[in-house]
C-alpha cells in the first residue's frame, strides 16, 4: 500500500434525466407483459398496469444481460421483465401497486447490485434502480443537540462519508468495510465493520426510514412511529419494504487514523485478545478492531505478503514460532486522532494499548493515514482488482455468524483444515457483541454476548472451478450443522423453507407475521427465496 497520500477525487452523478409521464415506456412494458407471460392468469390485467405506470422515471426491457439480470457474485443471471429507474417513492409505489394487480409480477430493489446469491433478482419481473433516487435527499439535522443526515436509500456510503466530511466535518458511526453499496441495501441486511463492537451494526444506528411497503404504501416509520415496520425493515432481507430515505447518526469525524496489525500463530491468543478489546470502555482500547487469517506460506494473495501495510515493509517468517500451524492470525486495530494532538501524545496512547496484547514480537505493521483514505481503503483494492481484471469474476463469497462458544471448533476445522491454503481474498473473523443490537430487528444473531462474524472473501481467477468453491462453502455450513454449531448465516439465502426457519428459529413466527402485514403477497425481494408470490394472504403459505 502506498504510504504517500494521495489525491482522491470524487465525482456525484447529476440526478438521472426523467422523460416526465413517458407513457411510450408505459405502453412498452404492457407489450413486454403480453410478449413474454406465458402464465398470464385471467386477472393479469395488462392494461391495468399500464395506467398505473405513470411514472416520472424510466422504463427498460430487462435481459438477462442486462445490468438487473446479474449482480457481483456472479453465480445467477436472470431474465427481469423490466428495469425501473424511479424519480423517487411515489414511481416505486407505482410500481409496487401495479404488480398486485396482478397474480405474479414480483419487484426487486436493486442498489449498487453487491449481492452474492441472486438475492436482489427478479426473475420475470420488475427490478428498481435504486441508484436513480441516490441524490433524492441529503440534509442535516440536529435533534436534542445530536446531528444526523437524511439520506437516500439509493446513495453509496462512500458519497454519504464524502460529503458529510467535507461539508459538515461529521460521519457516521459505523461502516462497513466496502462503502461502494447503498445506504438501503446494507440496512436491510445489517451492515457490519471494525466499528461496530462499539456502535453496533448499521442498523443500529438509524432513527428513522420512509419504506415503500409491499402494499405500495409510503410510511414513514422509527422507534415511536410505526416500529414494526421499522424493526422488521431493518436486517429484513427487503421482504416487508423499499428503503428510500434513512436518518442515519452522525459524530465528528477525526482527521487522521493510524492503521496497525499485528500477527498470533495461535487462535486462543488471538481470540483472547480481539475479546479483551471489543469489551472495553470507550477511551480505553481502538476505535475500529477486525482480524483475519492467513496461510501460513509465502502466497502472494493469501500467505505472509498479504499481510504488511505498504510496500515498504515486509514479512520476515523467521520471526514465526516453530510451534506455528497450517494458518497465522492478524489482529487489525485502528486508533483516531486529530491533527492538533501531539505525534507523542497519539504514540503513548497507542502504545498503552498495543502493550497489553500478546501478539509475536516484530510481526507489527503500522501506517498512518486520513481517515478519509482509511475508510476507503477497499476501494484501492476494487481499482486493483479491476486493473487486473478479477473484479468481474466470480465470488462465491461465504459470510457466517458463529457464536464464542463454537469458535474454537470452527478455526480447528475450517480454517486449519478446509481453508489452510486459503480462498483468493481475505478470510476475515473478529467478535462482535449482541448486546449493542437491537433485538427487535429481523436479523438473526447466535446466542451469547460474543459471537464472531467470518467472512470467506474469495476471488476466482480464471480457469478455476466455481462449481467447486461454491461446494467447499456448502460443505462449511453441512458441517457447522451436522456439529450442532450456533451460527447463521450473514446474507443468506437458503433452498428450503426448513432451512429459513432453521435460520430464524423462535423469530420465524414474528418474520411471517411482518410479512402478512407489510407485504402479504409476498411481491418483494423474490430473489431471497423465503415466500412464494401469491394473490392470496401470505399465511395461507403456512
Amino acid at each position: 500500500m502506498e504510504t504517500e497520500k494521495q489525491k482522491i477525487s470524487y465525482r456525484f452523478p447529476a440526478k438521472f434525466p426523467f422523460p416526465a409521464k413517458s407513457t411510450k415506456m408505459i405502453a412498452y412494458l404492457g407489450r413486454i407483459v403480453h410478449d413474454t407471460d406465458a402464465e398470464s392468469k385471467p386477472d393479469d390485467d395488462v392494461s391495468s398496469i399500464s395506467k398505473s405506470l405513470d411514472l416520472q422515471g424510466s422504463i427498460e426491457s430487462g435481459g438477462i444481460t442486462g445490468v438487473a439480470g446479474k449482480d457481483f457474485g456472479g453465480l445467477y443471471s436472470v431474465k427481469p421483465l423490466a428495469l425501473i429507474r424511479p424519480s423517487g417513492a411515489e414511481d416505486i409505489a407505482r410500481v409496487v401497486k401495479a404488480a398486485s394487480r396482478t397474480s405474479h409480477l414480483t419487484v426487486a430493489a436493486r442498489g449498487n447490485g453487491h449481492s452474492i446469491n441472486g438475492q436482489a433478482m427478479a426473475d420475470g419481473g420488475l427490478v428498481i434502480d435504486m441508484r436513480s433516487t441516490e441524490e433524492n435527499h441529503f440534509k442535516l439535522l440536529t435533534i436534542n443537540g445530536s446531528p444526523y443526515i437524511d439520506v437516500s436509500g439509493g446513495a453509496l456510503w462512500e458519497d454519504v462519508l464524502t460529503r458529510c466530511v467535507s461539508k459538515f466535518g461529521l460521519a457516521p458511526r459505523s461502516w462497513t468495510d466496502y462503502l461502494g453499496i447503498t445506504v438501503g441495501g446494507t440496512l436491510s441486511n445489517a451492515g457490519v465493520s471494525g466499528q461496530a463492537f462499539r456502535y453496533g451494526p448499521q442498523t443500529s444506528n438509524v432513527t428513522e426510514l420512509e419504506v415503500v411497503t409491499g402494499k405500495g404504501e409510503i410510511t414513514v416509520c422509527s422507534e415511536t412511529q410505526n416500529s414494526e415496520l421499522f424493526f422488521g425493515v431493518l436486517g429484513g432481507l427487503g421482504q416487508f419494504g423499499v428503503i428510500t430515505r434513512a436518518r442515519v447518526k452522525l459524530q465528528p469525524a477525526p482527521d487522521m487514523v493510524r492503521w496497525i496489525r499485528v500477527v498470533y500463530s495461535e487462535f486462543e491468543e488471538f481470540s483472547r485478545d480481539a475479546e479483551f478489546l471489543v469489551t472495553q470502555k470507550e477511551g480505553e482500547s481502538f476505535d475500529y478492531v477486525e482480524g483475519f487469517v492467513f496461510s501460513n506460506n509465502d502466497d502472494p494473495v493469501n500467505g505472509w505478503p498479504s499481510v504488511p501495510l505498504d510496500l515498504d515493509h515486509e514479512f520476515d517468517p523467521a520471526h514465526i514460532p516453530q510451534t506455528a500451524g497450517s494458518v497465522l492470525y492478524c489482529l487489525e486495530v485502528a486508533f483516531h486522532y486529530r491533527n492538533n494532538d501531539h505525534p507523542s501524545t497519539v504514540d503513548r496512547a497507542v502504545s498503552k494499548l498495543i502493550g497489553r496484547l500478546g501478539f509475536v514480537e516484530r510481526l507489527k505493521f503500522q501506517v498512518d493515514l486520513s481517515y478519509m483514505e482509511f475508510l476507503l481503503r477497499v476501494k484501492r483494492a476494487e481499482e486493483h482488482a479491476k486493473a487486473n481484471g478479477i473484479w468481474d469474476s466470480p465470488h462465491p463469497w461465504l459470510n457466517l455468524f458463529v457464536s464464542k462458544s463454537d469458535i474454537v471448533d470452527f478455526d480447528r476445522t475450517v480454517f486449519k483444515k478446509m481453508v489452510k491454503d486459503g480462498v483468493g481474498g481475505p478470510m476475515l473473523i473478529y467478535p462482535l457483541l449482541r448486546s449493542k443490537w437491537d433485538n427487535r430487528t429481523s436479523v438473526a444473531l447466535p446466542e451469547g454476548e460474543i459471537f464472531y462474524i467470518v467472512a470467506l472473501l474469495r476471488f476466482v481467477p480464471k480457469g478455476l472451478s466455481v462449481e467447486k468453491l461454491v461446494a467447499q462453502n456448502h460443505e462449511i455450513v453441512k458441517w457447522c450443522i451436522k456439529e450442532g454449531l450456533d451460527f447463521k448465516l450473514y446474507l443468506p439465502r437458503y433452498q428450503s423453507k426448513e432451512d429459513w426457519k432453521r435460520h430464524f428459529g423462535n423469530q420465524w413466527t414474528r418474520f411471517v407475521e411482518r410479512k402478512a402485514s407489510f407485504d402479504p403477497m409476498a411481491i418483494l425481494a423474490p430473489g431471497q427465496n423465503i415466500f412464494k408470490r401469491t394473490h392470496l394472504s401470505i399465511t395461507r403459505q403456512f
